[in-house]
C-alpha cells in the first residue's frame, strides 16, 4: 500500500461506503516563513507545506469480480497554506484523487458516479502577444487576467465527464470515449480487465474538448497495479513508497495583486500566425500542493513519478545545499507500462512528458542530514537557475529533507528487475506487420499543428509539390511518396487494425513544439528516433517542395526503452524534426484513439482506430498497408 512519510494516511475506501476525503496537512511549525519565490510575482514561499500524500482505495470482491464506486465531487481546498482555498473538481473529494490499488487478473468493474454541480471552475483568458509582461519574459507565466481577453462560454460549461484509465488495456467499451460523457446524476460503468503486467496507471477525464480544463480542475488520479513478480523484488513500500504528480497552475489576484486560489488558464497568442501556444503556469504542485518538501528517512525509497501537467515537460534532477546536481541519485527500474530489465542509474536529467510515468528509486542514506531539491531544468541552463525562455521563472519543484541517521534498511538494489521483461526490436516483429504514417505538422497554415494520417502512394499518381504531399528520404537515400487521407477527428477512420498483429508506427514530426503521442489500449516499443532535415516542409503549400531528409539517429533516453504508451515527439527547431518509429501489437478489439497529450491539441491532434478480430476483418475496409505490399525494413 502507498503510504506517506509524515502526509497522509492512506485510507481503504470500499464498494458503496461513503469513504473519507483526504485533509490537507497545515504547514509544518518548523517550516513557517519558508523560502521565498525567485520571481517576487509569484508571491506565495516555497517547501512551507508538507507533501500530501492521497488516500487509497482498494476495491471489493463479489464473486469472480472485484468492484468499486468512484464519485466526482466539488470540494474547496487550499492549494498552498498561504493561498485562500481553490474549488476543484475531484474524484471523492481528493485531489489528485485517490490512489486505486489493484492486482493483476483482479477483473474490476468500476462506478463512475458524477456528483458534481455548477459549472465549470475556471476562469480561461488569452493573452496578446507583448499585451503582458517585461522585455523578453514570457508573458502568460504570471498570475492574474491584466491585459486579456476572456475566452467567452468556459463559465457556463456543465460538468460532463467521461472517465479513461489511462494505459489500460481494455476493450473500447470500457475505455472511455471522449463523446461519450455523463452529466450530474448519471455514472459510467467501466470494466478493467488489470490483465497485464504490474506497473503505475492513472485515471483522468476526457470529455472530448474539455479536458485542458477538466483535468486542470482536479480530475486526475493514480492507478496501481501490483503482481507477483514486482513483490518478489521486496522494493520500498508502505510509508517507502510514495506517489509523486506533478503539475503546473496558474491563479488569478485579488484586489491587493495576491493569488486568491482561483485557477486560471491563461495562454498567449503568438503572433503573426495567431497561434495559441499552450499553457504553461508558474506554480508547480506535487500532489496538489504548491512547492511541498517531504521528510525522508536515510534510506531506499519508492517514487512512483507521473506527469498530469497539461504541456509542460519536467526535466528533473536532484540538487544539494550548494547547488550541485546529486549524479546518479536516480535508480530508474520502470516506465510507462512496468519494470526494466534491469535498474538504470540516471547521470542526467528524467525527463517526463505529460501523461509519462517513472518508477524511480533513490537510496537517502548517503544522502543522511542533507536538504535537497528536485529542479526542473533546460539543456543550457545551470540546473537551478531560471529559464524564461521555457516559462521556468521558478525551477523548484520540491524539497527532501534527510533524517541525520541512517534508518533500518534491508533493502538491497538488485541485479535484474524483471527477468521476464524484453526489449523488442525491429527484427522481432513478425514479416506480416502493417505500417502507418503519421505526420505531425508545424504550426502555421492552419495556425494550429495538426496530425495527418498517410498512405504511401505512387509519385506518378499525384501532384508534386501539392497540398497533403510529403516526400521522405529515409537512411538508405529510398524516396516514399506520402499521400493525406485523414486531417481531422471527423474523418474516416483508415486504421482498421487485425487483432493480435503488430505494426509498425512512424510519426513524422515536422518540428515546433513537442508532441507527447499516447496510443491507447497497448503498451509499445520505441524503436528508433531519427533526426530529419525538414527544410522541404512548405507552410504554403502544406506539403514537401524537397523530400524531408534523413540526417542522423537520434538517442532514446533511458525511460523510453521501456514499455510505453506515451512517446514524446521533441520538435526541433529551425529546420530539423524527428521521425519516431513504434512497434506495438493491438490485443483489445473496439474503437480507440490515439492523440498528443498536450491537452491544448488534444482535440485537434486526435484520431480513431479500430481493432478487430480475425474473422470480422473481411467485413471491414482500410485494413492498411502490409509490409510486403510497400517498403522494406
Amino acid at each position: 500500500m502507498l503510504l506517506g512519510s509524515g502526509g497522509l494516511a492512506a485510507l481503504g475506501l470500499g464498494l458503496g461506503g461513503e469513504g473519507q476525503a483526504a485533509t490537507v496537512p497545515k504547514a509544518a511549525a518548523t517550516a513557517r516563513g519558508g523560502v521565498p519565490p525567485r520571481d517576487p510575482t509569484l508571491v506565495i514561499n516555497k517547501f512551507v507545506d508538507r507533501l500530501p500524500i492521497p488516500p487509497v482505495m482498494k476495491p471489493q470482491r463479489y464473486g469472480s469480480v472485484w468492484e468499486l464506486t468512484v464519485r466526482m465531487k466539488v470540494i474547496k481546498r487550499r492549494l498552498h497554506s498561504e493561498l485562500p482555498p481553490s474549488t476543484l473538481w475531484t474524484y471523492e473529494g481528493s485531489f489528485p484523487g485517490p490512489t486505486i490499488e489493484v492486482r493483476r487478473g483482479q477483473r474490476l468493474r468500476t462506478t463512475w458516479v458524477n456528483q458534481l454541480q455548477g459549472t465549470m471552475p475556471i476562469i480561461a483568458v488569452r493573452a496578446a502577444e507583448d499585451a503582458i509582461g517585461r522585455p523578453g519574459e514570457p508573458p502568460t507565466n504570471w498570475p492574474g487576467r491584466e491585459k486579456t481577453e476572456p475566452v467567452e462560454g468556459v463559465e457556463n460549461i456543465p460538468p460532463w465527464a467521461a472517465v479513461h484509465l489511462h494505459g489500460a488495456h481494455v476493450g473500447g467499451a470500457n475505455d472511455g470515449w471522449g463523446e461519450n460523457v455523463i452529466l450530474p446524476g448519471d455514472a459510467q460503468l467501466s470494466e478493467y480487465p488489470n490483465d497485464q503486467a504490474g506497473t503505475t496507471l492513472w485515471y483522468h477525464d476526457h470529455a472530448m474538448h474539455l479536458t485542458r480544463w477538466t483535468q486542470m480542475a482536479g480530475l486526475a488520479g493514480m492507478y496501481v497495479m501490483r503482481d507477483d513478480e514486482e513483490e518478489s523484488l521486496g522494493l520500498p513500500d508502505g510509508k517507502y513508497e510514495i506517489p509523486l504528480m506533478f503539475c503546473d497552475r496558474n491563479f488569478d489576484l485579488d484586489a491587493g495583486k495576491r493569488p486568491n486560489g482561483q485557477l486560471l488558464h491563461k495562454v498567449e497568442i503568438a503572433s503573426p500566425m495567431k497561434i495559441i501556444v499552450p499553457f504553461a503556469g508558474p506554480y508547480t504542485l506535487v500532489n496538489g500542493m504548491v512547492w511541498p518538501y517531504l521528510d525522508v528517512s536515510a534510506r531506499w525509497y519508492r517514487f512512483r513519478m507521473l506527469n498530469m501537467s497539461n504541456s509542460r515537460v519536467y526535466r528533473l534532477v536532484l540538487l544539494d545545499e550548494q547547488n550541485q546536481v546529486v549524479s546518479g541519485a536516480f535508480k530508474l527500474i520502470g516506465t510507462d507500462q512496468g519494470l526494466l530489465g534491469a535498474p538504470v542509474p540516471l547521470t542526467g536529467p528524467l525527463v517526463l512528458s505529460p501523461a509519462e510515468r517513472a518508477d524511480v528509486l533513490i537510496d537517502f542514506k548517503e544522502l543522511a542530514g542533507r536538504t535537497l531539491k528536485l529542479v526542473d531544468t533546460r539543456p543550457g541552463i545551470t540546473p537551478g537557475q531560471p529559464d524564461l525562455s521555457n516559462n521556468i521563472n521558478e525551477p523548484d519543484v520540491m524539497q527532501f529533507r534527510v533524517a541525520g541517521k541512517p534508518g533500518d534498511d534491508r533493502f538491497a538494489l538488485p541485479a535484474t528487475v524483471s527477468p521476464t521483461f524484453t526489449r523488442v526490436t525491429h527484427d522481432d516483429v513478425p514479416a506480416d506487420h502493417q505500417h502507418r504514417w503519421i505526420v505531425l505538422t508545424r504550426p502555421g497554415a492552419p495556425a494550429e499543428a495538426e496530425q495527418w494520417e498517410m498512405e504511401e502512394v505512387d509519385p506518378a499518381t499525384v501532384q508534386i509539390p501539392g497540398d497533403g504531399i510529403i516526400q521522405v528520404q529515409s537512411a538508405d537515400g529510398q524516396v516514399k511518396t506520402l499521400r493525406r487521407i485523414s486531417r481531422n477527428f471527423q474523418d474516416t477512420a483508415n486504421f482498421l487494425i487485425e487483432r493480435g498483429k503488430w505494426e509498425l508506427w512512424r510519426f513524422l514530426d515536422l518540428g515546433g513544439p513537442p508532441h507527447p503521442m499516447h496510443v491507447h489500449a497497448v503498451d509499445f516499443h520505441v524503436l528508433s528516433r531519427d533526426i530529419y532535415d525538414v527544410s522541404g516542409w512548405s507552410r504554403a503549400v502544406r506539403g514537401s517542395t524537397k523530400p524531408i531528409k534523413f540526417l542522423r539517429n537520434g538517442v532514446l533516453e533511458p525511460h523510453e526503452q521501456g514499455r510505453k504508451d506515451v512517446i514524446r515527439a521533441a520538435g526541433g527547431e529551425g529546420f530539423t524534426g524527428e521521425l519516431i518509429t513504434i512497434a506495438v501489437r493491438f490485443n483489445a478489439v473496439g474503437r480507440f484513439v490515439y492523440h498528443c497529450h498536450t491537452l491544448e491539441h488534444e482535440v485537434h491532434m486526435m484520431r480513431p482506430f479500430v481493432v478487430m478480430p480475425t474473422e470480422m476483418m473481411k467485413y471491414g475496409h482500410g485494413a492498411g498497408h502490409s509490409h510486403g505490399a510497400h517498403g522494406t525494413h
